[in-house]
């Protein structure tokens, strides 16, 4: 589905991202862990097209997109989350997923005609938000629910862009135990359906959702395998426990 090869992006004398190479499986969920400062957030953006990488190449459907704009990659298929909830407050829940829908299908604003009021549109934001458990919440405002919710709320908003693969920064983060093992349930219903390129730092969530991690160390990928050939693999213990 993605093939990551060569990837650089550098900031002045830092170079975040240093040639990193990675294959992500069709269906799989594929997580990439590492140390705080170890680049996989902008590598989530170099493949999102929020960052243009400085060279190397991604491949998406054995297509190079590495110049493509954020907005043209959505279009081929591609739909991320952030670490930092980026929800519209005053509009509902409801009313923050028929945008993405809008968005999608180039369906026009239609002056003096609530949005809501259209049929298709709302059909397809209550399927989207029936998927992360929100579809009897559709109507509160986003500013009257859980910062949980809201973290499904951008689940929703991602699957509303009918993705066939999901880019998704932490979505553990600033979530408590239940919300985690709800997030957890949400994206194992979704496994087998679209390719799940993860970012995590709670790894009880990575080894219960993962096929396949990838291990970021300095900008570089230091290694890629299964649970178990991770887990036994010496760079990464040193990178993590120390020599």
């Amino acid at each position: 589905m993605l093939e990551v090869i060569d990837l650089v992006k550098q900031f002045g004398g830092i170079r975040a991202v240093d040639h990193v190479s990675l294959k992500i499986r069709q269906h799989e969920i594929h997580a990439i862990i590492g140390p705080n400062g170890a680049g996989k957030t902008t590598l989530l953006s170099q493949l999102a097209g929020e960052l243009y990488t400085d060279s190397g190449k991604i491949l998406f459907k054995g297509r190079d997109i590495a110049r493509l704009s954020s907005a043209h990659r959505a279009r081929l298929g591609i739909a991320r989350s952030f670490q930092i909830t980026n929800v519209m407050l005053p509009m509902t829940l409801l009313e923050n997923v028929i945008l993405a829908v809008q968005a999608r299908s180039g369906h026009s604003f239609r002056f003096w005609k609530r949005v809501r009021d259209e049929a298709e549109l709302t059909g397809q934001a209550m399927q989207a938000l029936a998927q992360v458990g929100l579809d009897d919440r559709a109507n509160e405002r986003a500013s009257e629910v859980s910062h949980g919710e809201h973290r499904q709320l951008e689940i929703a908003i991602a699957l509303a862009m009918k993705p066939e693969m999901l880019l998704l920064d932490e979505p553990m983060a600033g979530l408590g135990p239940e919300e985690s093992r709800s997030m957890v349930d949400i994206l194992k219903n979704l496994k087998g359906e679209i390719t799940i390129l993860l970012i995590e730092h709670d790894m009880d969530a990575v080894f219960s959702l993962a096929d396949r991690l990838s291990v970021l160390v300095n900008g570089q990928a230091i290694a890629s395998g299964s649970l178990e050939e991770i887990q036994a693999n010496d760079e990464v213990q040193a990178a993590y426990l120390g020599d």
